[in-house]
């Protein structure tokens, strides 16, 4: 089947970026600080050219991210009665048009470009997507100097170094995870070299938590069950407990964090019950070599071979646990 979408080079992307034309950044449901990131630091690179453009994504920015759009949006969603002037739509980290969440839909499917970093997706656009990134932050940076060298531009804006630095940060896990490489520590060098303020923007990501998001993650501690002689390891939060502490789906952020941090767990998951629905969202991680996009594409999920996420319908938080442990128990 003949791929209806191009691929472009890096030349072809500064090249469209540069257009005059006023722009929609879209990002995926559930934005972390690679999607909030890439997406705000796009956006200050169109302002310095002059160019109009606004962030917009399916749900608001989290209150941890909202340092990233201080000054430039108060929000990201598109009420109904918005009536937003744009002449193409661009989205950044999002692999799938579901990520899109109602958005895709509301927008037409008008996606004109996608940068993104996910090896395993559907590709509904025209296209730079590079698997070998560490996030989608580490392409706009090499974006943003390629156009300073193509004179499209004269700087990389302060904002958008920051704006990147964060969501380089955030998808390395602070550079600890296995998909940091030599490159990614090098675009991280230039930054710092640039007057990023680094320790800020971390203890912003990683050492502040308001005190509802640490009852969470005591309740996940007292929750952790493990399976397989401890190879696998699961939180399970159902919206009752979310509830009862009195938590945003924000504030469940950091729950995959307590299952994959049990000492020999290979594979490690939390299901969240957000709403009433017997709707359940699912966060994975891999220690090993088990390809956890592989288990959640089975329902209808994807992402990283060692961190992903899917979304699927049970009858309760339980028996969701059931259905994802045994796809998982079939990988070993």
């Amino acid at each position: 089947m003949i791929d209806p979408f191009k691929k472009l080079s890096l030349d072809e992307l500064c090249r469209k970026i540069a257009e005059n034309k006023k722009t929609l950044i879209l990002y995926h449901v559930r934005p972390d600080a690679d999607a909030v990131g890439s997406a705000f630091a796009l956006r200050e690179l169109f302002r310095v050219m002059e160019i109009p453009a606004y962030c917009a994504c399916s749900d608001d920015i989290p209150e941890r991210l909202l340092f990233l759009a201080d000054g430039v949006q108060g929000s990201a969603i598109l009420d109904d009665d918005m009536k937003i002037d744009y002449e193409r739509i661009i989205s950044v980290d999002s692999a799938s048009p579901s990520q899109l969440g109602s958005l895709f839909e509301r927008l037409h499917r008008d996606v004109d470009i996608m940068i993104d970093h996910h090896a395993k997706g559907t590709v509904y656009a025209d296209n730079y997507i590079d698997p070998t990134a560490a996030a989608t932050g580490e392409i706009i940076y090499r974006m943003a100097r390629r156009m300073v060298e193509l004179k499209y531009i004269d700087r990389i804006p302060e904002r958008t170094l920051n704006c990147l630095y964060a969501a380089i940060s955030a998808d390395t896990g602070c550079f600890k995870f296995s998909n940091t490489t030599p490159q990614t520590m090098r675009i991280a060098a230039e930054l710092i070299e640039a007057d990023v303020d680094f320790s800020r923007i971390n203890t912003l990501l990683y050492d502040s938590k308001p005190l509802i998001q640490l009852k969470a993650e005591g309740e996940a501690i007292y929750r952790l069950r493990t399976y397989m002689d401890g190879r696998i390891s699961s939180v399970v939060f159902p919206y009752s407990l979310k509830c009862s502490l009195g938590a945003s789906s924000e504030h469940l952020e950091t729950l995959i964090d307590v299952a994959r941090s049990v000492e020999g767990a290979e594979v490690s998951f939390v299901v969240k019950q957000n709403t009433e629905e017997k709707l359940f969202n699912v966060s994975m991680r891999s220690a090993g070599d088990i390809d956890v996009s592989e288990i959640c594409a089975r329902f209808g999920g994807g992402g990283h071979q060692r961190a992903a996420g899917c979304r699927l319908v049970a009858e309760s938080a339980e028996s969701a646990e059931k259905k994802v442990l045994e796809e998982i128990i079939k990988k070993f």
